[in-house]
């Protein structure tokens, strides 16, 4: 990256994520708005809500954001790079559309678009990506001048990802038990989707067993154990695991389970697991919930020790890495020549998503995409 920080020709960056209830009023409507347009009673998400109300129907997850927000003001300010940062949801305040509008508002005509998912797949890209569409399809209804956005491009396999989860995992190793420490297994837990979407996700020549979803988790797993093998001495055995698994039992999701990668291993002699949610930026409600409440609930009816290592946050190695990703795709669209930032053997992904890469369910326009419609 040059020595002069340069964003040119983009004149903002919005933090796009998921958004989550902030009090138990808000959690059926934030419900109502995740599931829109799939007929799902409210009674029933009275039940789903459950999660959120063991937690006074609050999601971390936007306080969360706050505190990445500020650590990417107080980077960008204090490296010199002069780029507002702006933040939007998908699905509860502040909403995307919201957000877009006052972006247009304030003049902003080329946006880069940071979403709060490292990885290639329906719902942690393309569907980022169709809201933008939809977002960017009511400013022009409403005849407002509608800015050009641009995605980032896949940060799983950056250093500033990569080097925070390590670290978390070489930390929780240090707080088990010191007879058991040495034997210790690593569980790398992500977000379960059904088969079909992993298979499909990623670019069109990366479709198969799996697609890029777990060709890129593994490939993340792969670096966060290499990493606490040499920081530690010890080669600590590890496998991919999967969470959160929703939907209609008869589709097929990823597997296993971690609660029942928990009692296979604890049954082969395991003596702790730390488990390391390498799919998730931050601690929002399915590491909450799903690891630190019941699966660590399950470890415990087995006498299984286990630690939950922490996810990569607002740690400032993360909004280093955020900087770089916005330099180097500045770089990129004034065409110089540039060389990308990753680990490993899969290298840097693609700066803009192609066509057919994670095809949605049923074709929708989506936008910062080689098919965008707003290009």
């Amino acid at each position: 990256m040059p020595d002069v920080l340069d964003a040119t020709p983009y004149d903002a960056l919005l933090l796009l994520s998921f958004g989550g209830p902030e009090g138990p009023d808000d959690v059926v409507p934030f419900l109502e708005n995740v599931t829109r347009g799939r007929g799902i009673p409210k009674e029933r998400l009275k039940e789903v809500g459950q999660h959120y109300f063991l937690f006074g129907g609050v999601s971390p997850i936007n306080d969360q954001n706050r505190a990445l927000l500020d650590a990417l003001r107080k980077d960008f300010a204090g490296h010199g790079l002069d780029l507002p940062v702006y933040w939007g949801n998908r699905n509860w305040a502040p909403y995307l559309t919201d957000t877009l509008r006052e972006m247009a508002a304030d003049g902003r005509r080329r946006v880069l678009v940071l979403a709060t998912s490292a990885y290639a797949s329906y719902s942690g890209c393309r569907q980022y990506r169709e809201n933008l569409a939809d977002a960017l399809a009511t400013l022009e209804a409403e005849g407002l001048e509608v800015p050009r956005v641009d995605k980032l491009r896949h940060y799983f396999n950056h250093p500033g990802f990569v080097e925070p989860m390590a670290d978390g995992v070489v930390a929780s190793l240090a707080e088990l038990p010191g007879d058991v420490r040495e034997g210790a297994h690593i569980a790398f837990t992500t977000h379960s989707i059904p088969t079909a979407s992993a298979d499909t996700s990623g670019p069109a020549e990366e479709h198969g067993d799996g697609g890029a979803y777990v060709r890129q988790h593994l490939e993340v797993a792969r670096l966060v154990a290499d990493a606490v093998r040499e920081r530690t001495g010890t080669e600590h055995p590890w496998q991919l695991v999967y969470q959160s698994r929703s939907g209609a039992p008869h589709i097929p999701w990823l597997e296993p389970d971690i609660c029942d990668h928990l009692e296979e291993r604890h049954a082969a002699g395991v003596p702790a697991v730390v488990m390391a949610p390498i799919g998730f930026v931050s601690d929002h409600m399915e590491v909450l919930y799903d690891l630190d409440t019941e699966a660590t609930a399950r470890a415990r009816e087995l006498g299984l020790p286990v630690r939950r290592s922490a996810t990569v946050g607002a740690d400032a190695r993360f909004a280093a890495a955020v900087r770089d990703l916005v330099v180097e795709r500045a770089a990129v669209e004034r065409g110089q020549d540039v060389t990308p930032c990753a680990l490993g053997a899969l290298g840097p992904s693609h700066q803009v998503c192609p066509v057919g890469c994670c095809p949605a369910r049923a074709p929708r326009p989506a936008a910062a995409g080689a098919d965008s419609p707003y290009a």
